[in-house]
């Protein structure tokens, strides 16, 4: 993947729809999430006509604050897996990303200030509309022993939803894999934050 990605939610569609474009604007994953689904399943496909499925992303349990969303290829081979720390995520969302059953990853919201402050002002008549040009958060993805691979940053825009994933220290392609994944099915749970 040529970094920065950009990530882009489909603005009129009933079921949520991520495309993500590389450096060169090609795009790499389009996402689709079924509506109506007690139990979370996910497709991520190669282009956006959904012709050639790529990943599957399956929750294990039915509609829990704290279920594990786990990847897998067309064959049904686990690829990792993404969990949110339940209550811990209240504040300040947090998520691990796991290689089998060991965590290799965190993802930790930046500053937990900013959903604030989106929240109170996007209830104020006129000026709600605007928080998505002033709050956007920024989500970091760490190593267990402290350096930032990834920044996810929401980009400034009045309707539309746009994010930009940045690499910042080398990862092997399957470590890619597993973040960019984790990162997807974050927004797609965190998605009325900013």
């Amino acid at each position: 993947m040529q970094y920065p990605l950009e990530l882009t939610f489909k603005f009129w569609a009933l079921a949520p729809q991520i495309s993500v474009t590389d450096a060169s604007g090609q795009l790499m994953l389009y996402v689709r999430q079924r509506l109506f689904k007690l139990r979370e399943a996910i497709h991520v496909f190669a282009d956006a006509k959904r012709s050639q499925e790529l990943y599957r992303i399956q929750a294990d349990r039915i509609i829990d604050f704290s279920a594990r969303y786990t990847f897998t290829d067309p064959q049904g081979m686990e690829l990792g897996a993404v969990k949110r720390r339940g209550w811990r995520s209240i504040w300040r969302a947090r998520y691990d990303i796991f290689d089998g059953d060991a965590v290799s990853f965190t993802i930790q919201e930046e500053n937990p200030w900013v959903k604030v402050f989106d929240s109170l002002f996007a209830e104020v008549p006129i000026v709600g509309m605007f928080t998505g040009f002033v709050f956007n958060p920024v989500y970091l993805v760490s190593r267990l022993d402290g350096p930032t691979v990834m920044r996810l940053a929401k980009k400034p825009t009045f309707l539309s939803r746009k994010f930009t994933v940045k690499q910042t220290a080398y990862l092997s392609e399957p470590e890619a894999t597993q973040v960019v994944l984790s990162l997807l099915m974050m927004l797609l749970l965190e998605r009325n934050r900013g």
